[in-house]
């Protein structure tokens, strides 16, 4: 039975999921009525501000990702409205849907607005992978200005270091996928070698130090305004912990959503912010007040702005599970593609 096509099952796994989930959360999370009361004296207009924050990092990580795929594609360059629309459902996709459908989904919405042949598909594909790769840098930042001065429970300096690591290992891997996309690897190969050459060249902007540096850059600019966010959303619960710990909220909430098991990770999510502000004397309640409103200002941009975004490309939510399309097969002889220059132009 092919799960996938297959709405009733879909419906009902998905009602056990959230009924097991309540369950849990009833039974094992915190006292549900110092929670409620912890919204009593919420500063909405802090809220408000951090919600702003959020917003210019989206911008900020969207024009990042178009300088990967101007890296990667040939002319005429995408238009930044296309991108973001396309980043923007992606984020709902991610926000509303298990599986990180939303990086694919951003891939197949500005597949349908590109004019270019076969093999682009796959060539998105390795932009959003390159683009996720310039996180590690913001990512090793932070992890160090957090290690140096924050109040760490053990079990979250396990988990940072084993993050860190592995974010090291993928973007070295990436360096040297990059490095091996060249023409040669085209030239009289197979549709399948010629696939995986086609999802090198989203790395392209890896070959390019200048746009790769601009690229980190926004990337770190966007998850500075994510940083502020968490701490401004801090102040609304009059949690007045410093700018340490909202880093090591900002990156356990990260380390939280790497593997979505469910939408949001909701009940986990809010488990991670908790427990390090217990540390600074925030009681494990508020602090799990704290992070449901956390997430809904994360998500709320990225819901909010991605449905806005998928009714002007003219698609419905309900379509947003089947947007992403096959990787298209390059052809046999793919166009040459023009040298990039090594400067920002």
């Amino acid at each position: 039975m092919n799960i996938r096509h297959n709405r009733s099952l879909q419906v009902v796994l998905a009602v056990l999921l959230l009924v097991a989930m309540g369950t849990l959360l009833y039974w094992r999370g915190p006292d549900w009525n110092v929670v409620y009361h912890a919204f009593d004296l919420v500063n909405w207009a802090w809220i408000v501000f951090a919600l702003g924050l959020n917003l210019g990092s989206v911008l900020v990580r969207a024009s990042a990702w178009r300088l990967t795929i101007d890296q990667a594609l040939e002319p005429p360059q995408s238009p930044f409205n296309h991108v973001f629309s396309a980043f923007a459902v992606g984020l709902l996709g991610n926000a509303a849907l298990p599986g990180r459908i939303g990086e694919l989904a951003r891939v197949a919405v500005l597949r349908r607005r590109l004019p270019h042949g076969s093999g682009t598909s796959a060539a998105l594909v390795g932009t959003v992978f390159a683009h996720r790769l310039f996180d590690v840098f913001p990512a090793l930042l932070l992890v160090g200005y957090v290690l140096t001065t924050a109040k760490i429970p053990y079990w979250a300096v396990t988990s940072l270091e084993i993050v860190s690591v592995l974010g090291i290992a993928l973007f070295t891997l990436g360096v040297i996928s990059a490095r091996r996309g060249d023409r040669a690897a085209l030239e009289g190969a197979k549709p399948v070698r010629r696939l995986l050459a086609m999802a090198r060249q989203g790395l392209s902007v890896l070959r390019s130090p200048l746009h790769a540096a601009a690229a980190i850059m926004l990337q770190c600019l966007g998850w500075a305004l994510q940083l502020l966010a968490v701490y401004v959303a801090m102040r609304a619960f009059d949690i007045h912990a410093p700018l340490p710990a909202a880093g090591l909220v900002l990156l356990l909430m990260n380390v939280a959503t790497i593997f979505p098991l469910w939408p949001g990770n909701i009940g986990l999510l809010q488990a991670a912010v908790a427990l390090p502000l217990v540390q600074y004397g925030v009681a494990y309640s508020t602090g799990f007040a704290y992070g449901l409103v956390l997430q809904v200002v994360e998500m709320s941009v990225g819901v909010g702005v991605g449905l806005i975004f998928l009714a002007r490309e003219g698609l419905s939510f309900a379509t947003l599970r089947d947007l992403p399309e096959p990787v298209d097969l390059p052809a046999e002889e793919p166009e040459p593609r023009r040298k990039r220059a090594g400067a920002l132009g």
